[in-house]
């Protein structure tokens, strides 16, 4: 009989062993604080600082100004406008062409924002919110089959915010703005575009059609604007785009969660080279090519960007997690540079054995306003000389690296 107990309080207490084996801590080994020893990741993943740069940068037809969501389905690209038209575009995947236009019928086109997709379904988020004082908030839910059969049928999820009281028109300076969502097995989340806040907030919503609640989940500081939103939901990667006030573009890789804890896990941001666009949509082919596409912008007469989508390899980033067999290329981290903004002098710290190199700085117009050599693991550029703003930093020839510098 004893012995009999005994097997029992070791079962009982075996889960709690077992946990207590349990170390947590980073387990990126991207992070600049890994721990090899841990086994269980708690969020506390620290990055340096990274940027990419578009693989191909291609122009859209003038029909798609104002492209504002992107899935990718049946090996084509789909986007749509944010403005009157009430077309869903199929894109080709080489050139961006448009290669067919499908209308939907006995709808309005408020403000659609976003498009996200499940096995069966396309969902148009019809929730830009700019003043934040819509009642109308809805995402139009069109049978896949239905559309490509030439007579799209099409439902209404209507949606309010659990815990918007005042709907009072505040432009541009509101926490209920929206254009990023994404659609689980079993639900929608959302995730807005705070004006006044420059953060976003994580609300979960029905698929079913109908009238809803959408339920506060999270909220994080994402210092910047949401525009786009991608869910790779067996692979567990979110990939969130934006930009900040001043039209810096932006992804945000979430991965690594349990979801929909999305902010729970490993959440690094990494700039877009692509100063002064407008992203909107994001999506993917495969695991590590992403599409995103930006709008019209226009800020005369210093400024005019076209309508574009910009093809990314998030490899380098992603390559790891994902436990990719093919080589990855260098690691971005390879190189340090600081700070970010600098004054007169740029610190470049790189990993053992990658310099010299030599280097050029680059302003917005494609000139090389500077070049030089980096000799040594911590090398000093003096950019007192340039006038203050942004500008790439290129290193190498052969494999050339660029990182987005400011000089105040």
């Amino acid at each position: 009989m004893k012995i009999r107990y005994i097997f029992i309080i070791l079962f009982v207490l075996q889960p709690g062993i077992r946990s207590a084996a349990q170390i947590y801590g980073c387990t990126d080994r991207l992070a600049a604080n890994y721990d090899q020893a841990a086994t269980v990741n708690n969020g506390s993943c620290i990055y340096n600082a990274a940027s990419i740069a578009p693989v191909a940068s291609l122009p859209l037809a003038e029909t798609l100004t104002e492209t504002s969501g992107l899935i990718c389905w049946n090996n084509y690209i789909w986007t749509h406008n944010d403005n009157l038209d009430t077309n869903i575009y199929c894109l080709d995947t080489l050139r961006g062409n448009i290669i067919q236009s499908y209308p939907l019928s006995g709808v309005k086109n408020n403000d659609w924002e976003e498009i996200s997709q499940d096995e069966g379904y396309i969902y148009i988020g019809d929730f830009g919110n700019n003043s934040g004082n819509r009642k109308d908030l809805k995402i139009l839910k069109i049978s896949k089959n239905s559309l490509t059969g030439g007579s799209p049928v099409i439902d209404s999820i209507s949606f309010v915010y659990s815990d918007q009281t005042d709907f009072t028109p505040a432009a541009n300076d509101n926490d209920y703005d929206c254009e990023a969502f994404i659609v689980s097995a079993d639900s929608i989340y959302l995730f807005t575009k705070q004006w006044a806040s420059e953060g976003t907030s994580v609300y979960s919503l029905s698929k079913n059609p109908g009238d809803h609640v959408a339920k506060l989940r999270a909220s994080f500081d994402i210092n910047g604007l949401i525009t786009g939103a991608l869910y790779l939901e067996q692979k567990g990667i979110l990939a969130l785009t934006g930009y900040t006030g001043r039209l810096e573009p932006f992804l945000y890789l979430l991965y690594d969660f349990s979801a929909p804890d999305f902010f729970g896990g490993n959440k690094r941001k990494i700039d877009i080279l692509l100063p002064y666009y407008q992203v909107e949509g994001i999506a993917a082919s495969g695991n590590v090519k992403f599409y995103i596409t930006n709008e019209h912008f226009s800020f005369k007469p210093l400024i005019n960007v076209g309508q574009q989508i910009h093809v990314l390899d998030l490899s380098q980033f992603l390559g790891s997690f994902l436990d990719i067999s093919f080589p990855l290329p260098d690691d971005q981290n390879n190189y340090i540079i600081s700070p970010v903004p600098a004054n007169d002098y740029l610190t470049v710290r790189s990993l053992p054995g990658l310099l010299p190199e030599d280097y050029a700085l680059i302003d917005l117009s494609g000139q090389i306003v500077m070049t030089g050599r980096l000799t040594t693991d911590t090398s000093v550029i003096n950019v007192s000389g340039l006038a203050s703003g942004m500008y790439i930093l290129r290193i190498g020839n052969q494999k050339p690296r660029s990182y987005k510098v400011i000089r105040q």
